[in-house]
């Protein structure tokens, strides 16, 4: 009878044990929703790019200064 309780709690104990392992390997695996950033698509070339490292000018959108100038002439 002895045997058969320190069994049940080994296996209480592992079960425990995994599940909060697999909690915190979810947790840290969980997507960051502060890095999310707008894209926008080059008014010349149609590339998307994000928002923050594209040029704007007159109201479009580019991926370099060689396509707001070429867009532009």
């Amino acid at each position: 009878m002895f045997k058969l309780i320190v069994l049940v709690a080994v296996v209480m104990a592992v079960y425990s044990l995994l599940k909060g392992y697999g909690r915190s390997v979810q947790r840290h695996h969980a997507p960051r929703a502060e890095g999310v950033e707008d894209m926008v698509r080059c008014a010349r070339c149609g590339v998307h790019l994000p928002k923050s490292e594209s040029i704007l000018s007159r109201g479009a959108f580019f991926c370099s200064d060689e396509h707001r100038r070429l867009h532009q002439g």
